[in-house]
């Protein structure tokens, strides 16, 4: 025999929203996040643009060779930097393919301007085809960061909708 409580509905609703909006912050956050923040992204732009500046002015191998070196050593240290200030991490198995699926697809953007731009640029000097190569690149990388951000952090705020959803049909 089972015993029953009354339940307030309106108690349960107020509970409901209760424990809902800490979730919404929580993907706020993470949205917010996702980027890195103004800093991350301009400090990464600013760097790519003088690393692709810089590798177009047709330098030796060595000096190519130092160039990449000096872009990922800088580079590792604004990721370090960034994260020292982001409130919340997902677990390694929380990042969505959507996340993999942005990276991947602003790479080949970006790479495809950078060829692109390089062919379009043949005629010009070294040190002006350079210069319209990176900026053509990071206009492309700051272009499509925001959209490719947004639609990877939507994917945890809707799969955790859609389970939320299962839940409730059980």
């Amino acid at each position: 025999m089972a015993v029953s409580t009354p339940v307030d509905a309106e108690q349960a609703w107020k509970d409901l929203q209760r424990i809902r909006v800490p979730q919404e912050r929580v993907y706020d956050e993470f949205e917010r996040s996702a980027s890195g923040g103004r800093g991350m992204t301009y400090g990464t732009a600013a760097l790519m643009w003088v690393f692709l500046a810089g590798v177009g002015m047709d330098l030796p191998q060595w000096g190519v060779g130092l160039f990449v070196a000096a872009y990922v050593v800088l580079l590792s240290a604004l990721v370090v930097v960034s994260k020292r200030g982001i409130r919340m991490q997902l677990h390694h198995t929380r990042c969505p393919g959507r996340m993999w699926a942005a990276f991947g697809a602003s790479a080949v953007l970006v790479g495809g301007t950078v060829v692109l731009s390089d062919h379009l640029t043949e005629r010009l000097a070294p040190l002006c085809a350079g210069l319209v190569q990176a900026t053509a690149a990071v206009a492309v990388y700051l272009l499509t960061l925001g959209p490719a951000n947004r639609w990877a952090a939507d994917s945890v705020r809707s799969s955790r909708e859609r389970v939320a959803d299962e839940e409730a049909g059980r």
